[in-house]
């Protein structure tokens, strides 16, 4: 896929963020109509975050100013400590994801990471540029460092990056002093051409009265809009007398004086319209004195060009501490910064190579939070009924409710009103949007029970049987699904699998392509959702039977938009190997061929083989799936069942099933240890499989 995101990530403040902001900015907006601008973290919600006002009214984002952040550093270190660190990357994920749903790209700016007060805490940038699929772009600084130290910064974000499978979109090293520049270029050669060198330039860090005016709060005195631009390059108290103060004074510097002093600022006001003396700034009054009338007089009634004056009503030593504690801006209206700023810019990329880069730039990176957060989206677009019948179990009612809140699917319930309701509200949850069928009572009774007996009278089945075996609550929301009462079903959290399996056999039956139903596990490890099968099911199945199940995972592959890359796996790879099990294996890929030239399979192959390039490029290097296996299809249940629980308890993998597949009908079982989370997603897979 196309980049729609990039992630803009600094480690130290004042490396110019902003700038690169801008720059990337304005590539953006003349290729793309709707660009997001979003912050994740900032450094206090109480305070206006610079960056975002900046960008906002710059590119006039139709965004509001809280739509552009997530939380304020004392929000994320609170959060972290309470829920933790996957708790605050899954709720910055949700705000991420709402507006990709309205925009077409979103540039992501991070806060840097020297402001975390934690060491643990200075990788959430790159954690949240892994969950959102964002290319990265980092940003080192080259203020008092050593090429060295520059050096092994890089090196270090490099190998993170790599670690977390994080595509590195660029880099910049900022603020290069010009006369280390050819030692640092040198030293940073092999990772050109993915580098970028912005030279220091001093006018990017000259204060202007702006940054004055605002931070001192100072009154206006003789000012025009104009003077907001204006640069500071220093200060200078008038404390000595005119003569003497007179060759203290130089170009854009800001005068600090006494009100009183009637003859320094008569002074000032000569030497502004001399032709030899440098011009200043502006003037400042400190103190609480008034201006004599007859001063005031002479300021206003100046023409053409005009001093500003401002006022504070400390005096000349808190007025230099505050001062020294003003920080320069880039603000909209600071059009000599942002022309210099986007210059530079310009100047020190290919501008060319950078836009296709936009284009082309792919991120395959597949977190679980990511995963999940898919799985809702593809249950909401087309709402699905799917039915619960273990409504007893407070994993199943806390489950319906969030899935019921969220509006991803409906909800049909079987068992006691009275019952259900009187357990949700013990539970403090809202059910009320459910359906509820007290399917003992239920008028559905005699068609179902009419229905399963004309299925299975040839099984010597009674029409009194049928009615026992609908009162079953699993058998009873099988034939709602076959009925098309319902979509789905899911079931298992308090029923045997064989209890949530056998009615689906009986009643809905597999679809005309397969014989068996299977199972896969989605295992979602940090970075990719790969297949799992069959690790739940069949526990030594034949070649066809093994053709199969790996058909039916190719197929559920697909349904989860994760493209189908097959290996068949056993103990050797390719021809190397013999033995009745690895001919299994073979005898079942060749099946897989011959019937379904559409899929990319390969088989015997061992699971290193199959997951690393470079052991697959030494055993099997013709191979189009062989170190890129997307499904892994195991020999036999003992295999496969003990793999995935080794990688789920070794790696920390989520691991989602079992998940049928198969059946005309989605039907899905349920661990009788599942959780809350497993329930959830059990349902959101039950309601995407009932689009197909």
């Amino acid at each position: 896929m196309k980049v729609q995101s990039l992630y803009i990530s600094a480690l130290h403040k004042n490396v110019g963020s902003l700038f690169i902001t801008m720059g990337i900015m304005e590539i953006l907006k003349t290729k793309i109509d709707k660009v997001a601008f979003f912050r994740p973290i900032i450094f206090d919600k109480n305070i206006k975050d610079k960056d975002i006002e900046f960008i906002s009214q710059k590119y006039k984002l139709d965004m509001s100013y809280e739509e552009c952040y997530g939380f304020d550093l004392g929000e994320v270190e609170s959060i972290i400590a309470s829920k933790g660190l996957d708790e605050l990357i899954t709720q910055l994920f949700e705000k991420f994801k709402k507006l990709q749903e309205r925009y077409e790209f979103i540039l992501c700016e991070g806060i840097a990471r020297s402001l975390f007060t934690s060491n643990s805490n200075q990788n959430i940038n790159a954690l949240l540029a892994q969950n959102f699929g964002s290319s990265i772009i980092s940003i080192f600084s080259a203020k008092e460092r050593s090429s060295q130290e520059i050096y092994e910064d890089i090196s270090i974000e490099k190998q993170n990056l790599l670690s977390l499978d994080i595509p590195c979109f660029s880099m910049f090293v900022s603020r290069v002093d010009e006369k280390n520049f050819p030692e640092l270029e040198n030293k940073l050669k092999e990772y050109s051409p993915n580098i970028s060198f912005l030279k220091e330039l001093p006018e990017l860090d000259v204060l202007t009265l702006e940054d004055i005016t605002e931070t001192l709060e100072a009154k206006k005195i003789v000012f025009s809009q104009n003077d907001n631009v204006r640069a500071v390059r220093g200060f200078v108290v008038a404390s000595l007398g005119v003569d003497d103060f007179l060759q203290e004074i130089k170009e854009d510097a800001l005068v600090i004086v006494d009100a009183k002093r009637s003859d320094i600022i008569l002074a000032l006001i000569a030497s502004f319209y001399s032709k030899e003396y440098p011009k200043i700034s502006a003037v400042l009054f400190v103190g609480d004195s008034e201006l004599s009338q007859s001063l005031k007089k002479i300021i206003l009634g100046l023409h053409e060009y005009k001093i500003p004056f401002l006022s504070i009503e400390d005096d000349a030593f808190e007025s230099v501490k505050k001062l020294l504690n003003v920080y320069p801006r880039l603000r909209v209206n600071s059009e000599r910064k942002i022309a210099l700023a986007l210059g530079l810019f310009s100047a020190s990329i290919d501008m060319a190579a950078f836009e296709q880069k936009i284009k082309v730039q792919k991120s395959d990176v597949m977190t679980p939070i990511m995963f999940q957060y898919k799985l809702f989206e593809m249950a909401r677009k087309k709402k699905k009924n799917i039915v619960l019948p273990e409504s007893s179990d407070e994993r199943i009612l806390r489950a319906a409710e969030i899935v019921l809140r969220r509006d991803v699917a409906d909800i049909t319930l079987l068992g006691k009103a009275d019952e259900i309701r009187e357990h949700s509200l013990k539970l403090g949850l809202d059910i009320s949007k459910a359906t509820i069928i007290e399917h003992e009572k239920s008028e559905l009774l005699e068609e179902f029970s009419h229905s399963f007996y004309e299925m299975r009278k040839h099984k010597g089945i009674t029409l009194e049987a049928s009615r026992d075996t609908m009162i079953h609550s699993t058998y009873f929301a099988t034939m709602m699904v076959h009925l098309g009462y319902a979509d789905g079903m899911v079931s298992g959290a308090l029923h045997s699998s064989a209890d949530t399996i056998r009615p689906s056999l009986q009643i809905i039956k597999t679809t005309s392509d397969v014989e068996l139903v299977s199972s896969i596990f989605f295992m979602c490890l940090k970075t990719k959702v790969l297949i799992y099968g069959d690790c739940a099911l069949n526990q030594n199945p034949n070649a066809k039977e093994l053709s199969q199940i790996a058909i039916s995972s190719a197929d559920t592959a697909r349904l989860f938009d994760i493209v189908p890359k097959v290996a068949m796996l056993s103990y050797s790879t390719g021809e190397s190997g013999s033995g009745v099990d690895v001919d299994k294996v073979r005898e079942a890929t060749m099946i897989v061929k011959s019937l379904r030239s559409d899929l990319e399979v390969d088989g015997p192959l061992q699971y290193d083989a199959a997951v690393d390039k470079s052991v697959a490029s030494i055993k099997l290097p013709n191979s189009k799936v062989a170190g890129e296996a997307s499904v892994f299809i195991f020999p036999d249940l003992n295999t496969g069942n003990n793999t995935y629980k080794a990688v789920q308890r070794s790696s920390g993998a989520l691991a989602i099933g079992p998940i049928l597949q198969g059946l005309k009908k989605p039907i899905n079982d349920l661990s009788r240890g599942c959780t809350v989370d497993d329930v959830l997603n059990t349902i959101l897979i039950t309601a995407i499989q009932a689009n197909i």
